[in-house]
């Protein structure tokens, strides 16, 4: 099915993609510059960063200025090109490497992140690359990341709004449009291709404490291109799930056996789905999908600072001497989930063999 997402008010962004004018772009390069707008601020103001090296990118992503499983890892790709342009010959190698470890750690529980420094370093391999030509080669790749990020968007958007019927109502956690994913996002952007579509989707979504993505970033998306949304505190889920028609998430790392990691409450809303008899959806890209991890109890789960618990905005919400769990994610066993909308296709049960075959296509 041939995507219609782009077709409405287009834009064509640089990898040549025609995207709808309302979408975001959080990240762009352009002639060794790479300017990032700084999610944390909005959706108060527009405020973009141009970070110089690949510790800068690091530190954006570990900061969530940029966030999104896919985003940061099109992100660390630039921030390795960066990172060529400011190593002189001798060490260009070697500190390629240096910077695609750290990049690699920033954050642990997204495995596009450590896919993609993978794949930018790939020209390191060739040793007839040197310099200037090595430092293109690294460039070529991450530009490439990027535009392939774009293309599996917009597959995504087509495959998913199958799913959804003439004014569906659908429930969703944290951010999952273009600030999080480039092109026009995983589960959001399925969304905003049903509204391009002319089937006035209408969108239940999570604040997503504690950093606030669902109230910050999701509702500023769903006011941009017009689309029905209603803000709830994560803890109304379950008095509304059963009015919904479908539950739509992202996910920042999937198991073989389809185990998914995504954003803390998301296990939660699956549980509820189940009990109130809601399909329960996952949108990704074959990227956030790992060949190396056999079931959920192998992702490792990033652990923020519990400050972010402990205030609201910035401000202190707890009394002093409080203390706070605070995991970034949650694992949603396989058992909970009725699909994946890939930019392949949609993936139904049993799952193994449909995420092997996934594997299999794209190495």
């Amino acid at each position: 099915m041939r995507s219609t997402v782009g077709r409405s008010s287009p834009v064509r962004n640089e990898g040549g993609s025609l995207l709808p004018s309302f979408v975001f772009r959080p990240i762009r390069y352009s002639q060794g510059s790479l300017t990032l707008v700084d999610q944390r601020v909005l959706p108060g103001r527009i405020r973009r960063l141009r970070p110089a090296r690949a510790r800068d990118v690091a530190a954006a992503i570990r900061g969530l200025v940029v966030r999104g499983a896919p985003a940061i890892g099109v992100a660390a790709g630039y921030g390795l090109a960066l990172e060529a342009r400011q190593l002189d010959d001798r060490q260009l190698r070697a500190g390629l490497r240096r910077a695609g470890r750290m990049l690699a750690r920033a954050r642990p529980t997204a495995v596009n992140l450590h896919r993609a420094v993978s794949c930018v370093l790939e020209p390191l391999a060739d040793k007839t690359l040197t310099g200037d030509s090595l430092r293109r080669a690294v460039e070529a790749r991450a530009m490439a990341l990027d535009r392939e990020e774009v293309a599996r968007s917009l597959a995504i958007a087509a495959a998913g709004v199958v799913l959804l019927r003439d004014g569906a109502r659908v429930l969703t956690i944290c951010n999952t449009g273009a600030l999080a994913a480039p092109g026009v996002g995983t589960a959001l952007g399925i969304v905003f291709e049903a509204h391009l579509r002319g089937l006035q989707p209408r969108v239940c979504a999570c604040e997503t404490r504690p950093l606030l993505q669902g109230a910050r970033l999701t509702m500023l998306e769903l006011v941009r291109a017009g689309i029905r949304g209603r803000l709830i505190a994560d803890s109304a889920a379950a008095a509304v799930v059963g009015d919904c028609d479908i539950v739509l998430v992202g996910a920042d790392r999937i198991a073989r056996n389809g185990d998914t990691a995504n954003k803390v409450g998301t296990r939660m809303l699956a549980v509820l789905a189940r009990e109130a008899g809601v399909p329960f959806y996952v949108a990704a890209p074959v990227s956030t999908f790992d060949p190396g991890c056999a079931e959920g109890k192998g992702i490792v789960i990033e652990q923020r600072d519990e400050q972010e618990v402990l205030s609201c905005l910035g401000r202190r919400s707890a009394p002093p001497g409080a203390r706070a769990f605070n995991p970034a994610f949650d694992v949603t066993p396989a058992r909970f989930i009725s699909g994946f909308v890939t930019d392949r296709g949609i993936i139904s049960r049993p799952f193994g063999p449909g995420i092997r075959r996934l594997l299999a296509v794209t190495g």
